[in-house]
């Protein structure tokens, strides 16, 4: 009995760990003080007495970004930093604007799920799954669909159309964090070796080196 019961517990553990993503409150909200030299996982709670509306609002969400760029996207993150409230919450949004042909590359959000609805236009979406299969899971996406990324997964969207598009995302922590690929890849800094990269990818350095003065430029200027 008693090992049946050390196993349940173990179990019940081993799902808390599983499903956790941030920290959970443990009071009614711990809104973010970002004066603090204090540095914590997160940040430190303000003290409540001092907390208004402000710190739950943000402005301007219906407002497009501009998507003027190579990309031809432009992303609007609600995140912690954006509201101060969110801190704890384990919840944070987002609002991608495309031009036609515009594309959110190929990324990975390292501590969160994404769920994307689109509002207006037409969107190409997928991720690619882990080693060894590396499958690619797609859709094509009108106004009012929903599509899923898991955690950590690379994925992207596309406006296949010759319109704008428009879409929320929701995201499952109050900083998920964002890695472009290939900017990570060709634009680090300093940069990763040539010859790593050129063997990674099976490619000339000559391709290497472009790749890689085009994209630390972008990230560096």
């Amino acid at each position: 009995m008693a090992s049946a019961m050390l196993i349940v517990v173990l179990l019940a553990m081993a799902s808390s760990v599983v499903l956790a993503s941030d920290p959970s409150p443990l009071q009614d909200f711990c809104v973010a003080d970002k004066a603090s030299p204090v540095l914590v996982n997160g940040f430190v709670c303000k003290n409540p007495m001092d907390v208004n509306a402000e710190d739950f609002f943000f402005s301007g969400l219906n407002k497009p970004g501009n998507t003027n760029n190579r990309l031809g996207s432009n992303v609007t993150a609600v995140d912690v930093n954006k509201i101060a409230g969110l801190n704890t919450l384990g919840i944070s949004l987002a609002r991608i604007d495309f031009a036609p042909y515009g594309l959110n590359p190929p990324h990975t959000h390292p501590r969160a799920t994404e769920v994307l609805t689109v509002i207006e236009g037409t969107l190409h979406v997928g991720f690619v799954t882990s080693n060894p299969q590396n499958r690619l899971i797609f859709k094509v996406l009108n106004a009012g669909d929903v599509f899923v990324f898991p955690e950590g997964l690379i994925h992207f969207q596309f406006n296949r159309g010759h319109k704008n598009a428009v879409a929320i995302a929701g995201l499952s922590s109050q900083n998920p964090g964002v890695i472009t690929v290939a900017n990570a890849v060709f634009g680090s800094n300093p940069k990763i070796d040539e010859s790593v990269l050129a063997k990674a990818f099976q490619v000339d350095k000559k391709v290497i080196d472009y790749l890689q003065s085009q994209f630390w430029m972008d990230n560096n200027n």
